[in-house]
């Protein structure tokens, strides 16, 4: 998920939106402890838009 659109998100669909994100990447994170995944970059991109889901939600709290 891109910069921009996250920014086009309301407040509340970020929050969802990061609870989806988080509870998917635990799941892919299990998932290739008990077998190698095909792809593993695919834990780093989602950990990336993780943060990039906190990072807007953190700076809208500030404003």
């Amino acid at each position: 998920m891109k910069q921009s659109e996250i920014k086009q998100l309301s407040t509340a669909e970020l929050q969802e939106r990061l609870s989806e994100t988080k509870k998917s990447y635990a799941d892919l994170k299990m998932a290739h402890a008990i077998s190698p995944l095909e792809n593993p970059i695919q834990l780093r991109a989602i950990r990336r838009t993780v943060a990039r889901l906190a990072t807007e939600l953190t700076n809208r709290e500030g404003q």
